[in-house]
């Protein structure tokens, strides 16, 4: 970042440090004033509300992202006028820009500075943006979701040397509701729910769509995740990670594949159902074999620590209205040897007991110990029972991937047929992708104190909300110039997040390591 930059920064950060800093207060109240406003047309400046997406541009510039997509996955004969990186770039940039859906697409096409700002005299319109999707079969999206990974791996050629240790693969299932009759390739599910049921593998270190594929409602959530490990296992080893683990719920248990995993020194850990045998195996376990669970208290502030504790007005409702109320009270693991049906080795089963107390309003009813199980075949030294359960827990975060991925309109059913629904999926996806990929792109190296504030940038990026992503580092409104052959995006506002705005602008616009 130029000095200059940097010191108009401070100036502005020390303004607005000073405007909303209680002492200076003018006397103004009521604050939120309403004057008279007059709405003006500018004749020559040109400006967009998502100054930001210039620095996604550069990205994509610096990753050949398009050349990889236009190379791997022919749609088109001919490229008149759009090719296959400009459909699937518009899909992904709407969604950064403050889109939802396709129909926002005829918003950004209707924007002068927003087509100035992507360098086009004009980007695909919803309805053709639907017929490109059309377009596609299963192995057109496979080899979209294969075109990314050229790109993938140069970002992950710039991480340190640590970012190799292991790689942290999962997958879940999740539904995609729809109201659609005529939607091709529906399904109901167990709970009366239509729709489809779309299969997620992500990479848990840094929160990326390895892979996606659409399936009808009635599928299994297991369907194929097999054919996705193998394939990001492929992927990961492939960058250089050291080690792999698979992390899954009761329905990825894959008892069929673990001794092939075991054999090619893959690690994993999945949840099994609470099957009658396992329970017996556990209900017959010495008293000795069991050891306490201790949790990580939830307060982690030290601003928390000193106040009074919040009353639970929900448990006092369901006491108040009598309704059959369970209260945790202790944990206990355990392990033991296992061989499942499918198997021909052994692992090691850890099971979780926990102490529920049930009652009725004031009535105590009984106590419960339902058990949970865990497969794995890490090594019993380095990853005690504990550890095992911690691990899969926290597989909990592929949920809130999740549900970004739905709140963003990423995981949406615009069209009329199952790969059709696919493909659309996969490019929004794309978006949430280029998050993650702007989050790594922040270099670690500099002196200690612009080493910490860099990889604190990096660690808020790739941990955003994807709406939180977009207020902060895309939605900052800028002039649009065109300078020779330059574009510049000039930025009309400050706020805290332009100096990291800055930070990464000046990490893609340099060539990459090799």
């Amino acid at each position: 970042m130029k000095q200059s930059i940097r010191s108009r920064l401070k100036t502005r950060q020390r303004r607005v440090a000073k405007r909303i800093d209680k002492a200076n207060w003018n006397g103004q109240s009521p604050m939120l004033g309403t004057p008279a406003v007059q709405l003006e047309l500018a004749d020559r400046t040109q400006a967009i509300s998502a100054g930001g997406i210039g620095v996604v541009q550069q990205l994509v510039r610096q990753l050949d992202l398009a050349g990889s997509i236009n190379q791997q996955c022919p749609i088109f004969r001919f490229h008149l006028p759009y090719s296959e990186a400009d459909h699937v770039l518009n899909i992904a940039f709407n969604l950064l820009a403050g889109g939802s859906c396709l129909e926002h697409l005829e918003l950004r096409r209707n924007d002068e500075a927003y087509l100035d700002a992507l360098g086009a005299q004009r980007i695909p319109d919803p309805t053709t943006a639907g017929d490109f999707c059309r377009r596609f079969s299963k192995l057109d999206v496979f080899a979209l979701q294969e075109a990314f990974h050229e790109p993938r791996l140069k970002v992950w050629q710039q991480q340190p040397d640590d970012f190799f240790d292991q790689a942290i693969i999962e997958a879940d299932g999740t539904m995609v509701e729809t109201c659609g009759e005529k939607k091709a390739g529906i399904g109901m599910n167990y709970k009366g729910q239509w729709g489809y049921h779309p299969l997620v593998v992500t990479l848990a270190n840094t929160r990326e769509v390895l892979y996606l594929t659409n399936r009808p409602g009635n599928r299994p959530s297991h369907e194929n995740a097999a054919v996705y490990f193998d394939r990001s296992i492929q992927l990961c080893r492939r960058a250089g990670f050291r080690r792999v683990l698979l992390r899954g719920d009761t329905d990825f248990s894959q008892t069929t594949q673990l001794d092939r995993w075991d054999s090619d020194n893959v690690e994993f850990v999945f949840g099994m159902d609470a099957m009658p045998n396992l329970v017996e195996l556990a209900e017959n376990l010495p008293d000795a074999a069991w050891r306490k669970l201790t949790r990580k208290s939830k307060t982690t502030r030290k601003t928390q620590q000193t106040r009074a504790r919040r009353p639970n007005f929900k448990e006092q409702f369901v006491i108040e209205k009598e309704y059959k109320n369970k209260r945790l009270k202790k944990e206990f693991v355990a392990e033991f040897d296992y061989q499942p049906t499918a198997c021909d080795r052994t692992y090691r089963m850890v099971v979780l007991k926990k102490q529920v107390s049930v009652s009725k309003g004031e009535l105590k009813l009984f106590d419960e110990s339902p058990y949970f199980f865990y497969i794995t075949n890490l090594p019993k030294q380095t990853h005690p029972s504990t550890v095992i359960v911690k691990q899969s827990n926290k597989r909990c975060d592929q949920e809130n991937i999740i549900a970004q991925l739905k709140d963003m309109g990423a995981l949406s059913a615009p069209l009329h047929d199952l790969v059709s629904n696919e493909a659309y999926m996969v490019m929004a996806a794309l978006a949430w992708n280029l998050k993650s990929w702007l989050g790594l792109s922040i270099t670690e190296a500099g002196p200690p104190v612009a080493k910490q504030i860099r990889q604190t940038d990096k660690r808020r990026v790739i941990r955003m909300d994807f709406r939180t992503f977009c207020q902060s580092l895309i939605q900052i409104p800028a002039q649009i110039l065109s300078s020779g052959r330059r574009l510049i995006y000039r930025l009309l506002t400050w706020t805290p997040s332009v100096e990291t705005l800055f930070r990464v602008h000046a990490c893609v616009s340099r060539p990459l390591r090799h």
